[in-house]
């Protein structure tokens, strides 16, 4: 089985071809290929390669599928007896992947 272990946006993603991955927010409209560089390990063949810490050459292509916004986390602060009351809500960024391959270089 082929697979590699990737990292963005301050997190790793365990990704095969075909996988759909959600992760941080990337630069693109939907259909645009992209690139992730930062192969941290991969498993081609049978064979697994470790980085220190990257994996020169490797990379991992993918195709923007999807732009969007995630739910609306609720963040509530209190201290009790002081009136001290704050509500705010977030929603993140994020960008749905399609994993198209996985390239080892040199």
């Amino acid at each position: 089985m082929e697979y590699a272990v990737i990292r963005t946006g301050g997190k790793q993603y365990r990704v095969a071809p075909g996988d759909l991955i959600r992760v941080e927010k990337l630069p693109g409209d939907p259909g645009v290929e992209i690139a992730f560089d930062e192969v941290l390990m991969a498993s081609t063949g049978g064979t697994i390669h470790l980085g220190k810490p990257m994996l020169n050459g490797a990379k991992v292509t993918g195709k923007v599928v999807l732009q969007g916004k995630a739910k609306k986390i609720l963040v509530y602060k209190k201290k009790k007896r002081k009136n001290y009351r704050r509500h705010r809500g977030h929603r993140q960024l994020f960008t749905d992947v399609q994993v198209i391959g996985i390239e080892m270089g040199a």
